[in-house]
């Protein structure tokens, strides 16, 4: 028999667990856990999103510069927004920064005055500083109202029947009229828009922004029909305007409907958050040579497998036949699929009936000991 290895090499590349953890503050307590091993370890880790939360941290962290800007924050107040410059010539922003989920809690969500607008600043921002590629990362956002406010952020005109600017949020997608792209910023038809995205619903229908994600940002489901006729009605608009095909383009729904007035207005680019994530930081060099890939995220259900990052790094560890373990705060229905793409262990972090804040303040304890304990498993079965 062959002696075990005196030393492994590990790739840490996890999602954060939202509402506990950020990606890198995974990656420590992950690191803390190994380390009880006593052995040689070579680990190398990663901060990852999928284009939601985390997006421009995961880009800019190891290998480029964080700025912040002052912009328009989800009600009208001013908030800062982050840009990853990951050169001269290319940078990273993201929805979630200035208008994410993650800003508020269950009960100061409302959508019917939540604007994006101040997504929009921060391609203003990108756009002064002379970026000639500019990525966005689209998710995790508390708004529903199209895009309108980026667009009237970065030069479009939309005005009620009364020819008046129309307010923030649903509130102004119910009252559009008009719009008038001729005063759009002349810097945005020579400039690169990719957008990272890990979901392609369409703009409107039963699929679209409102309907899938509206209720999770505060939406009654009464109320989902109409919205939905005004969203259709400001896409309509936009296909007139631009001769594109807002409505029914994959990912026009993303981001409560920024997808859409970025698909019509730029000439956005659409690629899978974690996949241009994963090339963007040079990871699969790494995983080649890794002995074994931790993964996870917060939740890990049936929809992990759409386009969720730890798939996304399960699908590169397997080109190399490399072990993936996802540790994750909790396992939901359908977990058990992504074994059928790339993942081999799933681990959770609720060994005992607990409520969601009592896992959550557990996790410094919970998170460390759990990878300590699958590490040890694998490095018993490695030679």
């Amino acid at each position: 028999m062959n002696q075990r290895k005196d030393h492994l090499s590990i790739v840490i590349a996890s999602d954060s667990y939202k509402g506990s953890l950020s990606s890198s503050e995974v990656s420590e307590l992950m690191t803390e856990g190994f380390n009880r091993l006593g052995k040689n370890l070579n680990i190398k880790s990663f901060s990852i999103a999928d284009g939601g939360e985390g997006t421009v941290e995961a880009l800019a962290k190891e290998n480029g510069e964080m700025i912040e800007f002052e912009v328009t924050g989800l009600f009208g107040e001013k908030t800062i927004g982050e840009l990853g410059k990951l050169d001269d010539k290319t940078c990273v922003i993201e929805t979630a920064s200035p208008c994410g989920l993650n800003r508020l809690s269950y009960d100061q969500l409302n959508p019917y005055k939540a604007t994006s607008r101040g997504v929009g600043e921060m391609i203003v921002h990108a756009l002064d500083m002379g970026f000639e590629n500019i990525y966005i990362g689209l998710g995790g956002s508390a708004v529903n109202d199209g895009g309108i406010g980026l667009a009237q952020a970065i030069g479009v005109s939309i005005t009620d029947i009364d020819n008046n600017e129309v307010p923030y949020g649903i509130d102004g997608l119910k009252s559009i009229a008009n719009i008038d792209t001729s005063l759009l910023d002349s810097r945005i038809k020579n400039t690169n828009f990719i957008l990272l995205s890990d979901v392609t619903n369409p703009l409107t229908g039963v699929n679209g922004a409102t309907f899938i994600y509206g209720p999770q940002k505060g939406l009654p489901k009464s109320d989902l029909q109409e919205i939905d006729r005004h969203m259709e009605h400001y896409g309509n608009l936009l296909s007139k305007d631009t001769g594109k095909d807002i409505i029914n383009t994959p990912s026009a729904g993303a981001a409560g409907g920024i997808g859409a007035t970025l698909i019509a207005l730029t000439n956005a680019k659409i690629e899978r958050g974690i996949e241009a994530i994963i090339a963007l930081l040079n990871m699969e060099m790494f995983i080649e040579k890794a002995d074994i890939v931790f993964t996870g995220e917060g939740r890990m259900d049936g929809q992990s497998i759409n386009g969720k990052a730890p798939v996304g790094i399960a699908k590169i560890a397997k080109k190399y036949n490399k072990p993936v373990v996802a540790i994750v705060g909790s396992k939901g229905e359908g977990y058990e699929n992504v074994l059928d793409y790339g993942i081999d262990l799933v681990l959770d972090l609720v060994n005992q009936p607990v409520t969601l804040e009592e896992c959550i303040a557990s996790t410094p304890v919970t998170l460390p000991t759990t990878s300590y304990m699958a590490l040890k498993l694998f490095d018993s079965i490695i030679e």
